[in-house]
């Protein structure tokens, strides 16, 4: 690691220990140079930027559209840490971090406390992000989705007004029910004919008796299975002509289950260790874990693309890659890294070592 870092000499030149880690993760962000803890002190605000950075940069021309999925997930507490409670949906103590991707590209990752709704900061993280991304890409078409905890007055007014779409998922109601009786009677008698799930797909104008200030496109599945109706809903900006109702819900809107295994990803890499007693600093151990992973994500990027592992999770890529026994010596003039000679994906090694290589760098 000192070698990597271009520590000149990895005997005498250290890298930083737990304590001075300690440090970083302890400073207040109202520090000054008399604090105790001004050692080091990390900008959240840059991390931020880089997460955005790194996404535009991988790019060589801007796309047409890019999609911003946003998700919450939990994240055990096993102490008595800062924004502590408990959530009744996950039945434990937890943080409830808020994650935005596009793809594979980790844009954001915000540690919240979980006595919030699951919507929380995210108009502020898409104002951030949609600002930064738009500054390199002006014309690209940005597009918003999100379960229907995302769905949220302020966060469709926001994206109505700034030109960007949206595809969220809506909970259901009677009054959206009644709406698809029809469709679900139907749906239920070509189950009972056919013996297998039916689905039919209606579209609506709708608007909450309150919360909406207008009507908006709403895409309803009426489908029935072996259990029974299951109805589901979809609201969106995106035009009829555009997106048909079944690709619209299929296509489209399922497309964002894939966020789960990036979400998965980031509790590989350890996004869980949020045991410091304070946010801030919890906050900072989240950013190592997606720093992390945004490493991985562009080794899998640049480096693995066309081989075995180009879809690898986080995890393997470690195991099988990474996690290499080897001696290391020191002498006047080199550092001698010796791999071991059993190791199985020596060739896929060098590959990927061939690849990277070949990547030309950005100083």
């Amino acid at each position: 690691m000192a070698v990597l870092v271009e520590k000149s000499d990895p005997e005498e030149e250290v890298l930083a220990g737990k304590s001075t880690l300690n440090r970083l993760e302890l400073t207040p962000e109202t520090a000054n140079a008399k604090a105790r803890y001004k050692k080091i002190a990390a900008d959240h605000a840059a991390v931020d930027r880089l997460f955005v950075e790194v996404f535009l940069a991988a790019h060589r021309q801007a796309p047409e559209q890019i999609i911003l999925d946003l998700d919450a997930t939990d994240d055990p507490l096993h102490g008595n840490q800062e924004g502590r409670f408990f959530h009744g949906y996950y039945g434990h103590y937890c943080y409830l971090p808020l994650y935005i991707f596009c793809g594979e590209f980790l844009l954001g990752s915000r540690l919240r406390p979980s006595n919030i709704d699951a919507s929380a900061g995210s108009v502020e993280e898409l104002q951030r992000i949609v600002k930064q991304i738009r500054a390199v890409w002006p014309q690209v078409r940005i597009v918003v989705r999100g379960d229907s905890g995302f769905c949220r007055e302020q966060l469709m007014a926001w994206c109505e007004a700034e030109g960007v779409d949206y595809l969220l998922g809506l909970a259901k109601n009677e009054r959206l029910k009644t709406k698809i009786k029809e469709a679900l009677q139907l749906a239920k008698r070509q189950y009972q004919e056919t013996g297998h799930a039916a689905r039919i797909f209606k579209e609506f104008y709708y608007q909450t008796r309150k919360s909406w200030s207008q009507q908006r496109r709403v895409v309803a599945k009426a489908e029935h299975l072996e259990k029974g109706e299951n109805p589901r809903f979809v609201v969106t900006s995106l035009t009829a002509e555009e997106w048909p109702a079944a690709a619209l819900y299929e296509e489209l809107y399922c497309a964002r289950g894939d966020m789960e295994n990036r979400i998965k990803e980031q509790l590989m890499l350890f996004a869980d260790r949020t045991s410091t007693a304070y946010l801030r600093s919890n906050q900072l151990r989240l950013y190592f874990s997606s720093v992390a992973y945004v490493l991985l994500q562009m080794l899998r990027h640049l480096g693995l693309a066309g081989t075995e592992l180009a879809k690898a999770q986080c995890v393997t890529i470690r195991l099988k890659l990474l996690k290499i026994g080897a001696l290391v010596r020191i002498s006047v003039r080199k550092v001698w890294v010796s791999l071991a000679g059993g190791y199985p994906y020596v060739a896929l090694f060098r590959q990927v070592h061939e690849k990277l290589c070949a990547v030309p760098l950005k100083c």
